[in-house]
């Protein structure tokens, strides 16, 4: 029965068990990244303006162990036919250690720092992978609808566990429910990832190896073959390029937005949850039309139209002062920030040549993990410093037309979260203007002639 699912003619069920796994993938994120864990690390297992600096060292950190491994980890699981293999090894790191941070309470730095690093390990690692079974699922031309499709269905996914969060947190009290939620969110991603791994079938077959060598050699060689090859992919590493600046801005924004609310606005825990449904249920919408417009125009225009949205988004964000118009702009953000990452992933299954998808979508991963090194890390920094600096300044700081929110955070944090958005617009406006200067026509034709050549 299961290998009769796996092996269908039907890319429909494909392409199901394909969309579940995002449900439970998105879950993770929602929960872990945006509603519950940041927020809880920062404020109470930290606290303070050094919270910011720790949560975005720990984000930098896993970020920066999966841009060196997945390069390697992405050539060995093109040539064995084994992606799903693999994606099953790095969920099941990221499920077990997201479980197991219901036991961080307040004071367990390290503690709470290693399980998440380990957890964003096995979670990002998991989306070289998974990202490389979509040209499985979906022909070149319909690559940006199902990448679509899978981002907002995946995001629907995580607005329900959401809700069970939230549903969990108004009727108890304490941190132990904070905690808990994490423990359902762990066992919601394994439940939608399972049809996956017990159903679907690889097309691709283990390429037997010649005598003398070995798996790992086999991946540095075609690593360096494919360094060496960088000039008949030259559109293709412009693109790489634009989304490593571009995507810095997104993440920095994704990884700190409970944090801003939290220390902006006061936002308790519920409040915060709901803020995360709002920007999910826009991102469901975004994502549809995203895919919408790179299909029936071109990725590239769909990326320009959305980083555009984003921009004017951060941008409302550095001068908001309301919860009300806070909750606005998380809307908008909202729509975009799913399209500039749906887009993104569905651009390289399309310029990657056939048969060499996992190996360029670990160079993609490369370029997206190793600047979530420098953005969250530079975004926590800043934050730190900004609040250390205003701090020291007291009366001094008075000059400043930024004024203490009723029931927010310190005057100075909140200082400190808003000059931190500051390298946020930069990396945003930077990375849309490398992207302009992307010829994805040119890239689609390389990638065909590479394959015939």
């Amino acid at each position: 029965m299961g290998s009769d699912i796996g092996q269908s003619k039907s890319p429909l069920s494909r392409r199901w068990l394909w969309y579940l796994y995002d449900v439970g993938n998105s879950a993770y994120a929602a929960v872990v990244i945006l509603a519950i864990y940041a927020a809880y690390f920062k404020g109470h297992v930290v606290g303070g303006a050094e919270g910011s600096r720790l949560w975005g060292l720990s984000v930098g950190i896993a970020m920066l162990v999966v841009a060196l491994i997945s390069p390697v980890l992405g050539v060995i699981a093109d040539h064995t036919g084994k992606k799903k293999r693999l994606l099953i090894y790095f969920t099941a790191l990221a499920i077990t250690c997201t479980a197991l941070l219901y036991f961080v309470q307040k004071g367990d730095i390290l503690l709470g720092m290693v399980l998440f690093i380990l957890a964003e390990i096995g979670y990002r690692g998991g989306q070289v992978f998974y990202n490389s079974l979509l040209p499985e699922v979906a022909e070149r031309h319909e690559i940006g609808r199902v990448s679509g499709n899978g981002w907002a269905i995946g995001l629907l996914g995580g607005i329900v566990c959401l809700f069970i969060v939230l549903a969990l947190v108004t009727m108890n009290e304490g941190t132990w429910i904070v905690r808990f939620s994490l423990v359902i969110t762990a066992v919601y991603f394994a439940v939608f990832a399972a049809p996956l791994f017990i159903w679907f079938r690889e097309k691709n077959e283990d390429k037997k190896l010649l005598p003398g060598e070995n798996i790992f050699s086999v991946a540095f060689q075609r690593l360096r073959n494919t360094f060496r090859g960088v000039k008949e992919h030259r559109e293709f590493i412009k693109y790489i390029i634009a989304f490593l600046v571009y995507n810095d801005g997104i993440l920095m924004a994704i990884n700190f937005a409970a944090i801003f609310g939290a220390v902006m606005f006061g936002l308790d825990q519920q409040q915060i949850i709901l803020f995360m449904i709002l920007i999910q249920f826009t991102s469901v919408i975004g994502a549809y039309i995203s895919g919408w417009i790179a299909d029936k125009q071109s990725g590239k225009a769909s990326l320009v139209i959305f980083l555009l949205l984003m921009i004017a988004s951060v941008v409302g964000l550095f001068v908001v002062e309301s919860v009300a118009g806070f909750y606005v702009i998380g809307g908008v953000a909202g729509l975009a920030l799913s399209s500039v990452q749906a887009v993104s992933r569905a651009m390289v299954g399309s310029l990657a040549p056939q048969g060499r998808s996992a190996e360029f979508y670990g160079f993609f991963a490369v370029a997206g993990r190793t600047s979530s090194f420098i953005g969250p890390t530079i975004y926590g920094y800043v934050a730190a410093e900004a609040a250390l600096f205003f701090e020291a300044q007291g009366d001094k700081a008075s000059f400043l037309w930024f004024r203490l929110l009723e029931g927010g955070a310190p005057f100075a944090e909140q200082l400190g979260q808003r000059v931190a958005i500051l390298p946020v617009i930069l990396f945003l406006l930077v990375g849309l203007v490398l992207l302009l200067n992307v010829n994805e026509k040119r890239a689609r034709q390389g990638a065909v002639e590479h394959v015939t050549a």
